[in-house]
């Protein structure tokens, strides 16, 4: 089992994001006219960012490693801090500005987002080389931008009379996978500083979590934009 993850990680989680796009692509007409579109964009986005993400592999196993060997982008950390993180963070509060109807709620929203656009703004200008090694500063910020937008979408949905319809939506499941995404996620970010690259039984470990967690993720996903209502809400 162990060797075929080895062998195959990559290609599981190409396969898992590409069948949530697949089915985001089918489904977007009937969400074309509601924000659950933005989520499908997301499907999209996030089986862009992970394909480009894989560049070192891809590199190494045509024989072109040495392109990059002792740059600054011989490893990804600056392609998903970036691209990953970040996109993570203005999905999720872009998604949820446009679903919460309360107007302090979203007020809330916006300004914690402005906040976070501040710090990371900040953060890039002043530690720019951070982003090419493993920082969990725009990680650990952006995880709380998702959790900020997940618990303003709870708060409304449980206090409105949609709380009755909440398995109808796909916002719910949107933000309850995310949510349970982010619980298991953080403390692998944590321990990411201590781990050694050549410490296969940590690595095995890892990939384990992310795939079973990218796998509940997506096809969670897939499975509301298949059998939710068009109207999502």
């Amino acid at each position: 089992m162990d060797d075929f993850l080895k062998e195959n990680y990559g290609l599981i989680t190409t396969l898992v994001e590409l069948f949530a796009a697949v089915v985001g692509v089918i489904t977007l007409k009937a969400y074309k006219f509601t924000p659950v579109k933005y989520i499908i964009y997301f499907l999209l986005y996030a089986f862009f960012v992970d394909t480009i993400g894989g560049y070192p592999s891809y590199l190494r196993n045509l024989g072109y490693f040495y392109l990059i060997e002792g740059t600054l982008i011989e490893k990804n950390y600056w392609w998903y801090t970036l691209f990953w993180w970040i996109g993570l963070a203005f999905i999720m509060f872009f998604v949820n500005y446009n679903v919460v109807k309360t107007a302090r709620l979203k007020q809330i929203l916006k300004y914690g987002f402005y906040v976070y656009l501040l710090q990371v703004i900040l953060y890039i200008i002043f530690k720019f080389d951070n982003i090419f090694y493993y920082d969990q500063f725009i990680s650990i910020a952006s995880l709380w931008m998702v959790f900020l937008s997940i618990a303003i979408y709870f708060f409304e949905t449980i206090a409105s009379e949609t709380i009755v319809l909440f398995y109808k939506s796909v916002y719910f499941y949107f933000n309850a996978t995310f949510f349970i995404w982010i619980l298991l996620i953080i403390p692998l970010e944590f321990f990411e500083l201590y781990f050694i690259e050549d410490d296969w039984d940590y690595v095995l470990l890892k990939w384990k979590i992310h795939l079973s967690l990218n796998i509940f993720l997506y096809m969670t996903l897939s499975a509301a934009l298949l059998f939710c209502r068009p109207k999502g809400h």
